[in-house]
């Protein structure tokens, strides 16, 4: 799947040196809640576990059209009853944060779960001080719908969480715009 900046692929071995670079980056993982470093080898095994799929997520790395890989995007949890499944992304390669690889692997997604796998609600949680995270939530389309105060110890103190969703009726009113 391909968009204007990147395209979104299946995870490689090869991406095991990445995802453990990033997730053991401080400035990369502050945002995505409680620390987490896996190992390399846990990092192998989230692939293999990512490439034989499953019914309640999809996991892709991101790549540039010059197949640089520079992130990890998809969505899990999915509820098929529902109809719904929390988005995710990691943008590790932090040259490249603030350029819209972000933005575009969210709107690859975006028509993946509508289009695609016929869902009708995406959602997603993060701290309400990201602000370039909200920015690019909110410019493809996500609203704030809740705020869990102090949800997260970050840095040392409490952070505040929002809740952000999307839904098909809105996707659909959009899309053309």
């Amino acid at each position: 799947m391909q968009g204007k900046l990147v395209r979104l692929r299946a995870y490689e071995k090869s991406d095991a040196d990445a995802l453990f670079r990033w997730f053991a980056d401080a400035e990369v993982t502050r945002w995505l809640g409680p620390p987490n470093f896996p190992s390399r080898a846990q990092q192998e095994k989230f692939i293999e576990l990512a490439a034989a799929g499953g019914d309640d997520a999809k996991y892709f790395a991101i790549e540039t059209l010059d197949s640089r890989l520079i992130g990890d995007t998809g969505i899990r949890f999915i509820d098929w009853k529902s109809r719904k499944a929390e988005f995710f992304i990691t943008i590790g390669e932090k040259h490249c944060w603030d350029k819209g690889f972000g933005s575009d692997a969210l709107r690859i997604v975006i028509r993946l779960a509508f289009d695609r796998m016929n869902l009708n609600r995406l959602w997603l949680s993060v701290l309400a001080d990201n602000a370039r995270a909200v920015r690019c939530y909110e410019k493809c389309g996500f609203v704030r719908e809740g705020l869990l105060r102090q949800e997260s110890f970050v840095d040392g103190k409490y952070r505040d969480v929002h809740l952000m969703g999307l839904l098909r009726e809105d996707y659909e009113r959009t899309r053309g715009a």
